[in-house]
């Protein structure tokens, strides 16, 4: 029986990872005293991130529009608001001892882009209510370390994969087996 060799490599892998899901209210002033709430919508998200201690900073903007009717449903107006807003991720580390150096990488991607919930007048009736909703994942990417297994035999010719055959095998594959059970 021959004795198992280990080695460590260094590589780039996920070593944190948080996600944060956020709802919010922002309170817009229309120029005129609206009557109804004709439409809502979102856009121009923009967002930067920086990693600060075991959690992620996202400074971030968007325009809430507001098409709303006013002077007793007689006329109509949008009015734009730039919002800006920061949410903290809060960040689960896999193995804190295994990271090998404090450079590491963020990256935050959108799961949910902001997105208006819900768009009312207020009770005193001179402003606009937005709920919104927003939903971002944050990875941290850094050095560690995994161990893995020497053969003690070595790497022999045989245990080269074989492309000669490899169409024909293909071929040979019933279309069910790569669907599965959809019935």
């Amino acid at each position: 029986m021959s004795e198992y060799k280990y080695r460590e490599i260094i590589t780039k892998a996920v070593v944190g990872k948080g996600r944060r899901f956020t709802q919010s209210t922002h309170t817009i002033t229309a120029p005129n005293r609206p009557s109804s709430i004709l439409g809502c919508w979102i856009i121009n998200h923009r967002y930067d991130a920086k990693k600060c201690d075991k959690t992620v900073e996202i400074h971030g903007h968007y325009d809430v529009n507001v098409w709303y009717s006013y002077n007793n449903n007689t006329k109509t107006e949008v009015v734009t608001e730039t919002v800006s807003y920061t949410d903290v991720v809060k960040l689960r580390y896999r193995d804190d001892d295994d990271i090998i150096s404090d450079d590491t990488d963020i990256i935050v991607r959108v799961i949910q882009q902001p997105n208006c919930l819900e768009c009312t007048i207020s009770p005193n009736g001179n402003k606009i209510v937005v709920d919104v909703e927003r939903e971002f994942v944050a990875e941290v990417i850094g050095e560690t370390k995994v161990c893995v297994v020497i053969n003690p035999e070595g790497h022999s010719d045989d245990d080269d994969f074989e492309y000669d055959n490899l169409d024909e095998e293909l071929e040979d594959l019933s279309p069910d087996l790569l669907l599965g059970d959809e019935e």
